[in-house]
């Protein structure tokens, strides 16, 4: 799992370890946090103490970690709960049990975790993890609700599956990397919901255009830049569609996901969900051409073509923007090798986008595949915003920032 912050500026996770079998997986958070230059400091319940040990968590963060025990000695200066309360950035509590909800909800503040979140003005993650039964209670669903009705706390959904009490249903806690990178947006957001009540449709990764069921045309689009984007328009509060081709990564719980393989596919699915979305980002890199006639089986070597008759699909981007209202706002991608601003720009008159992204496939670290990217911003004003390199994720959230900044004039999707 790779995550990367600002090198310039190092950033303050606090984590809180609540009781429960999941705390193991925490570990992973905190390394990964660490790993990718953040300052993290870890308080763990009472009951956390029963699955995983202080010495633990300390040598993964590189720093003592705080108890009760700590939460009550006079020797300090300020008190503990004040000064983790205002150094946090972020909080992330995992996982969230039905105990500690229910404090929270109610303003309750009995132990060192509690009472450093009531001192706290940063936003607060939230990743819940018990037993089906008790997740589904009504009190606890009541609480789950009262609580997620505060803007400064922000809930992540629990999984379905196998449970510790062997119990099949939902009550997981979210995985590690979808935790690490929640707290990413959260730090770059401050907690912000931008995109409250908007919906995004996006599209990512390279269609797959097939000669025979087993031989196509394609690209080496991995879609992970379309991921980015719909992780980050969730985590800014929206409702997101997400139409992705082919794919190694699992889409994030929250995320309406609609799988489709050709060029033919990817079109009825976004023109189905265009009517109804209020910024469109079609990040996929859709092929160009496809086989002029295709094969239910299986061609003999001896069958394939010499020379491989094609024909055009259709331009999905350009069919989006004939149909585009005022009230909606349309991204494109331009994924370029050399000079990248110049097509790029021509792409966005032509298909009369709202901004476009020009970003460089032919440099390292950079493009398909890559965890990383640079790019160029442009919207149909000329504004251009270049963006060094950096995580998708963060790439996705700077679209968003200038989306927000650049496109705001009257009739548009503001």
């Amino acid at each position: 799992m790779q995550s990367t912050f600002n090198p310039k500026s190092s950033r303050r996770v606090l984590i809180g370890i609540g009781g429960g079998i999941a705390a193991y997986k925490v570990c992973e958070v905190v390394s990964t946090l660490f790993k990718a230059g953040a300052e993290v400091r870890v308080i763990l319940t009472d009951s956390a103490q029963e699955f995983i040990t202080p010495l633990t968590v300390s040598t993964l963060s590189r720093h003592p970690a705080y108890t009760d025990k700590d939460f009550w000695q006079p020797t300090r200066q300020r008190p503990l709960h004040i000064d983790l309360g205002e150094w946090a950035e972020v909080l992330a509590i995992s996982p969230l049990t039905a105990n500690t909800l229910a404090k929270l909800t109610y303003g309750m503040a009995d132990n060192l975790l509690t009472n450093t979140i009531l001192a706290s003005t940063c936003p607060v993650l939230l990743a819940p993890a018990m037993n089906t039964e008790m997740w589904q209670q009504l009190a606890v669903q009541r609480n789950w609700q009262q609580l997620l009705a505060d803007s400064r706390y922000h809930g992540m959904d629990t999984g379905y599956g196998l449970l510790a009490c062997d119990r099949v249903g939902a009550g997981r806690m979210a995985e590690p990397a979808e935790i690490v990178t929640h707290i990413q947006s959260l730090l770059h957001t401050n907690g912000k919901r931008d995109l409250l009540g908007k919906r995004v449709l996006i599209s990512a990764g390279g269609t797959r255009e097939h000669l025979d069921p087993v031989r196509f045309i394609g690209n080496p689009s991995t879609g992970k830049m379309g991921l980015a984007l719909a992780q980050a328009a969730m985590h800014r509060g929206a409702a997101v569609t997400l139409v992705h081709a082919p794919a190694t990564w699992n889409v994030p719980q929250g995320v309406q996901s609609i799988p489709v393989v050709s060029a033919e596919q990817m079109q009825q699915a976004m023109l189905e969900c265009f009517p109804e979305a209020d910024l469109i980002v079609m990040a996929a890199a859709v092929a160009d051409v496809k086989p002029a006639s295709y094969s239910a089986e299986k061609l003999p070597k001896r069958s394939l073509p010499t020379k491989l008759p094609l024909e055009p699909v259709a331009d999905i981007l350009a069919e989006l923007a004939r149909l585009k209202q005022p009230h909606q706002c349309l991204i494109g991608f331009a994924a370029q090798t050399g000079d990248i601003v110049t097509p790029a720009l021509e792409k966005l008159q032509n298909k009369k986008l709202d901004a476009i992204v020009a970003n460089p496939i032919d440099q390292p670290d950079s493009g398909f595949g890559s965890g990383n990217n640079k790019a160029t911003f442009i919207d149909n004003q000329g504004h251009q915003v270049e963006i060094s390199p950096c995580s998708k994720l963060q790439m996705a959230h700077h679209l968003f920032d200038f989306v927000q900044g650049s496109i705001g004039a009257p009739g548009t999707w503001h």
